[in-house]
């Protein structure tokens, strides 16, 4: 169940009793209601009690989104998505995907201030409500939203009594005599008993008795400019009580009251004193909160000030009437200029507190790169989108931070300076996890060179580390040189942060590799300093990574409970490539022990939300669920999921990982597509890369093996062994536990049946041994053996086994194979499947008529042909042709 988000009421509610039951009674799901009314009509503090009241009738939580700081239509959406706490995927349109993700919650949803993103807030709202059937939204705005089937409250001013009520407990009357009672309400009378004008003109209280403020308040007075006297009743009284209450402030408070308009709602007095640096600013500060122009929420560590938008938007007038709006702006720039530097050192040490401090001033600090991007000399803006890339990074504002760092890139002209090095990084960072990968490693290697040219080391160091992931697809070896330069470097440098990183990229490159123990040693050493840093975007990836080269050495416990890690690490960064990845690698594992259901949760929260949604680039997601399918006895939708992810980032068909091509062939295999699953497994075989991915070659072998099987037992034995030879060489634990099943049904099939008993048995104990799931065929293999030799013969065959490790029965199994007989070179070196396709080549038969006429693939075809070249030392058919001595 969500937890309630509700803000703190900051003083006591007082009245509304009518207001509060029917606006209760009216809040109904599916449906959204808007409370209307001007700037300071109490539409917030209404809302907000509603709210409060209908907490017990809302399962599933109740959540506020503030919008007063929003200026962009399109972060409503991700406002709300954060406050139901679903993550989004970048690049795709998030609308939908949060629908999905709010499903059919029993949720209350309040959007409070909607004038300024009414756009925005109205199609999200249209969006929400025709696919969330359970939830009911709460909005307060100057104007209605339009959307269909809006309901629509217009607030009243306070009733006599209830406005009484309020000035008098806002002016701090106890028990007024009756002179304080007329006086305090002709005051109500002449503010129309509007919550706002009522608690400025109690701020005066302590100065003026209530006598003075009704006399005072009924002498005639200017409105604001700008059409006000043409306004509506209420909002010409608004604006009466503001000129009213401004032109009673002492200079000092005039002067503070106009400059602070250039915060964004929630400020610090420390920001305050360096936008004005004088004692008299701070006193004006206590005066303004006396007066309620300004609020004060001291229930945190730091006391944090907002003036109401609409006092706001007076403030700004006021400060450009003084002729003071540019100066001040920039002032503003500069003080969250400052405190970004500051908090820069946290990224070394606490980055949790780095992204706490700067997500706390977020609203500030957009505004002050908007307004420094906009300027004839762009430095400052272009300096605070750079310092901002780490949280574009870590956190789901990715595309936020694409066009903000392509902004600051374009207003340097082209400079060749450390400046314009830090943006482009900034930009590779944000592309890292966002969809622009090609944009990004482009910007990197921008980066990498300017770096270089100018002398800025640590982003050089940086930018050529993102330059050794981009080659991870590429090429493994130049990835691994340049992570290996890169962090050899860092070292020297003292930089800790870029030291791990790349010490958890080799770490990477290890495990794909299958050198599980070394990929080990070097992520459980990258991992220490991360930890220390809180540096969760690099140490949730190395987590999973850790996970899974755990997981493949046979301690699939440890790995489970390390990519519980993961997710734990990821979840607090609520960003979707971060949270998904760590899932993915915990959904594998469950599905590597058995625990499809467990499996299935873990992607759960993800599938969600991409429902119906084109899928963003989650490593390893598809995979992963064609293996779930997989497991499950679902070939159909395994392939389907393979297939899936060659159509992400908008690709119709794009490539498919060699992980995911093994998954794909395996389902197209027991699907009975055997000649797809035969020509991918060849294509797949035969490519450079697979050499270098000793588990991929081996499950591509067994595969292999599997489509030979039902024609030519004897040809099955020998794939199978390679796969278990690869094994071995690399510590692949499951793989060589795989390998002792799949021998295991051959052998069975052969009539071998002692030795299938005794590896029978030795699988049992050592998927007991790592706690992982057996293959679903040996249920049948057993039945098999059981009627060919009988269960006391069959038990003391698998207790045999069963007091064999893996290397022991991985030993046996070699043994049993049986000493060659056959030379390694001429012709009697030829195995019986390749002297057929020697009998068939010679005849005349070309590849595919000799595959046809053996059930074997092409590609199997051709590798018989190469393995007998080699052996009989010819270079094409027509040698062989001319060799005598067959036998």
């Amino acid at each position: 169940m969500l937890t309630d988000s509700l803000p703190a009421e900051l003083s006591s509610f007082i009245g509304r009793a009518e207001e509060l039951g029917a606006i209760g009674a009216a809040v109904t799901a599916g449906q959204v209601l808007t409370l209307v009314g001007p700037g300071g009509g109490g539409k917030t503090r209404l809302a907000l009690r509603v709210c409060r009241d209908l907490r017990a009738a809302s399962p599933d939580g109740v959540r506020w989104v503030g919008l007063e700081d929003e200026h962009d239509d399109a972060g409503v959406v991700h406002r709300v998505a954060a406050a139901l706490d679903v993550l989004l995927p970048v690049g795709a349109d998030p609308v939908p995907a949060l629908a999905h993700g709010i499903g059919d919650r029993e949720t209350l949803l309040a959007l409070d201030n909607c004038e300024q993103v009414s756009a925005g807030a109205a199609a999200l709202v249209t969006a929400l409500l025709t696919h969330c059937p359970r939830l009911a939204v709460l909005a307060t705005s100057r104007a209605p939203l339009g959307v269909r089937g809006e309901r629509i409250r217009r607030i009243p001013a306070l009733g006599l009594a209830d406005a009484l009520a309020l000035f008098l407990d806002r002016a701090q009357v106890g028990t007024p005599n009756t002179e304080a009672r007329n006086a305090a309400r002709r005051v109500c009378d002449r503010l129309d008993r509007l919550p706002l004008a009522l608690e400025l003109a109690a701020g005066w209280a302590g100065t003026l008795s209530l006598a003075q403020l009704a006399d005072s308040l009924c002498d005639p007075y200017a409105v604001l400019d700008g059409g006000a006297r043409t306004a509506p009743f209420r909002q010409r009284t608004l604006a009466e009580s503001m000129r009213w209450s401004h032109d009673l402030l002492d200079d000092d408070e005039r002067v503070l009251f106009r400059r602070l308009g250039v915060f964004e709602p929630g400020f610090t007095a420390a920001e305050v004193t360096e936008l004005g640096g004088t004692t008299a600013a701070l006193r004006a500060l206590r005066g303004l909160i006396e007066k309620s122009l300004l609020s004060a929420d001291t229930s945190g560590a730091v006391a944090r000030y907002r003036m109401l938008g609409v006092v706001r938007d007076y403030a700004l007038r006021q400060l450009a009437e003084a002729g003071e709006t540019e100066l001040f702006r920039q002032r503003h720039v500069g003080v969250y200029r400052a405190l970004v530097e500051r908090a820069e050192a946290l990224l070394d040490t606490d980055q949790d507190a780095w992204r706490a401090r700067i997500t706390l001033e977020l609203p500030n600090i957009r505004a002050a790169i908007d307004w420094g991007l906009s300027q004839d000399d762009p430095s400052d803006g272009r300096e605070l989108a750079a310092a901002m890339a780490w949280l574009w990074h870590l956190e789901p504002r990715g595309l936020e931070g694409v066009r903000v760092l392509r902004l600051a890139i374009d207003r340097g002209n082209g400079a060749r300076d450390a400046l314009q090095a830090r943006v482009l990084l900034g930009l590779a960072l944000v592309c890292d996890t966002a969809v622009y990968g090609f944009v990004g490693y482009e910007s990197a290697r921008a980066a990498a060179e300017l770096a270089d040219e100018v002398g800025a080391d640590a982003v050089g160091r940086r930018a050529r580390s993102l330059c050794a992931v981009e080659q991870l697809g590429i090429d493994l070896n130049q990835a691994q040189a340049l992570a290996s330069a890169v962090h050899q470097d860092a070292l020297r440098a003292g930089d800790d942060s870029v030291a791990d990183s790349t010490q958890a990229l080799l770490g990477l490159i290890h495990l794909f590799r299958d050198e599980y123990r070394t990929a080990i040693d070097q992520l459980d050493q990258a991992l220490v300093g991360m930890r220390r840093r809180n540096d969760r975007g690099f140490a949730c990836h190395a987590l999973t990574w850790l996970a899974t080269a755990t997981a493949r050495t046979g301690e699939l416990s440890r790995a489970a409970e390390i990519a519980e890690t993961a997710v734990d690490t990821a979840t607090p960064l609520r960003d979707f490539h971060h949270v998904g990845s760590a899932r993915a690698t915990l959904a594998e594992i469950r599905v590597w022990q058995g625990r499809l259901d467990e499996a299935a949760t873990a992607l759960a929260p993800i599938d969600r939300v991409l429902d119906g949604v084109d899928s963003p680039f989650v490593p390893g997601w598809e995979r992963v669920h064609g293996m779930l399918s997989l497991a499950a006895g679902h070939p159909a939708q395994a392939i389907a999921w393979c297939r899936r992810e060659g159509r992400i980032a908008g690709e119709a068909d794009g490539p498919l990982t060699p992980w995911t091509q093994v998954v794909l062939a395996a389902a197209l295999r027991e699907h009975g597509e055997s000649a797809e699953a035969a020509a991918l497994l060849d294509a797949l075989v035969a490519g450079p890369l697979v050499r270098g991915l000793p588990s991929v070659h081996a499950d591509a072998l067994d595969q292999q093996a599997y489509l030979v099987r039902p024609n030519n037992i004897e040809q099955a034995l020998r794939p199978h062994h390679e796969a278990l030879s690869l094994r071995v060489e690399h510590e692949l634990v499951l793989g060589c536990v795989a390998s002792l099943e799949a021998l295991t049904a051959v052998l069975t099939l052969r009539g071998t049946v002692e030795t299938a008993g005794v590896l029978l048995g030795a699988a049992e104990r050592a998927r007991a041994d790592t706690g992982s799931a057996p293959a679903r065929f040996l249920a049948e293999v057993h039945a098999q053996l059981s009627s060919r030799v009988g269960e006391p013969d069959l038990t003391e065959y698998l207790d045999r086994g069963r007091a064999m490790g893996v290397a022991q029965a991985v030993d046996y199994a070699t043994k049993a194979r049986g000493k060659r007989n056959r030379p390694d070179t001429g012709w009697a070196s030829l195995t019986p499947a390749e002297r057929s396709v020697v009998d068939l080549a010679v005849s005349g038969m070309s590849n595919p008529e000799i595959a046809t006429r053996l059930f074997i693939s092409r590609g199997t075809v051709k590798t018989h042909l190469a393995h007998v070249y080699a052996k009989l030392g010819v270079a094409n058919r027509t040698e062989l042709a001319r060799l005598d001595g067959r036998g």
